[in-house]
């Protein structure tokens, strides 16, 4: 990301000058308070929201100068929204992360179907892949949802809020599974603790602009945090994992 600034007018800016790298093969976990910007700067990633001013480069190339398929080749999206409960089986809803691939040259017989099975087995699925995808829970969805965009083959997997309204079980099930795929993710997460153990940066924002940009250790300490979320952390390592345990209190 290169200066990067959307609004839904130029005289109003959600995200302002924003510039970062994401080295290849790494997770940057994005964090800040409600409305500090994170959703907002990932639109501007996957094409959503083109952007005022600034660029995104995947291995150099603006996404923004190609075309939607080159750019569904090269960058995968796992949104709040997640997909609509209509009566597609779970394998399905998972082959439709081919589509990118079906046209323009086409690929050798039979390496759809081979990188669908290879993803459903990967990510546990191929027992329940005839289920309706509007039976299933909401981690199995989560699941399936993470399942499509890895069978795009992307170079990068952007995921707002992964984990949110998921149980304690399931939220760990996700991020085990985002430590085995074979791409870079960028991922908006509001648990520091998932943030600081799974990231190898971490992007802190606040009122649209970059606040903090480090490894877990150097970017989420108390006073980072206070001036992100505008509360008093206390940070310790956790007994027999030694990942940092967060406890806040309001600032009287």
């Amino acid at each position: 990301m290169r200066g990067l600034s959307w609004g839904p007018r130029p005289n109003r800016r959600i995200i302002e000058d924003i510039s970062f790298d994401v080295p290849a093969g790494t997770t940057t976990a994005i964090v800040g308070a409600n409305g500090a910007g994170k959703s907002t700067l990932l639109r501007s990633i996957y094409r959503q929201n083109r952007p005022l001013s600034g660029q995104v480069q995947v291995g150099g190339r603006d996404v923004w100068r190609l075309s939607a398929r080159e750019v569904s080749r090269l960058v995968a999206a796992v949104l709040q929204e997640g997909a609509p409960d209509f009566s597609f089986t779970l394998r399905e809803v998972v082959a439709m992360g081919r589509i990118p691939h079906r046209n323009g040259s086409r690929p050798r017989a039979g390496t759809n179907e081979a990188v669908i099975e290879r993803v459903l087995a990967d990510f546990g699925l191929t027992d329940m892949a005839d289920r309706v995808f509007s039976s299933l829970s909401g981690g199995e969805k989560q699941r399936v949802l993470l399942a499509r965009a890895m069978v795009q083959e992307p170079q990068v997997i952007v995921l707002d809020e992964p984990t949110n309204h998921l149980d304690i079980r399931h939220q760990l099930e996700i991020m085990a599974l985002l430590g085995r795929i074979r791409a870079t993710v960028l991922i908006t997460l509001h648990d520091l603790e998932l943030a600081a153990s799974a990231a190898d940066q971490v992007l802190v924002m606040r009122g649209g602009r970059v606040c903090a940009l480090g490894s877990p250790g150097e970017t989420l300490t108390p006073a980072t945090i206070r001036t992100a979320f505008d509360v008093a952390a206390t940070i310790e390592p956790g007994a027999g994992t030694g990942r940092p345990r967060f406890s806040f209190e309001l600032i009287p």
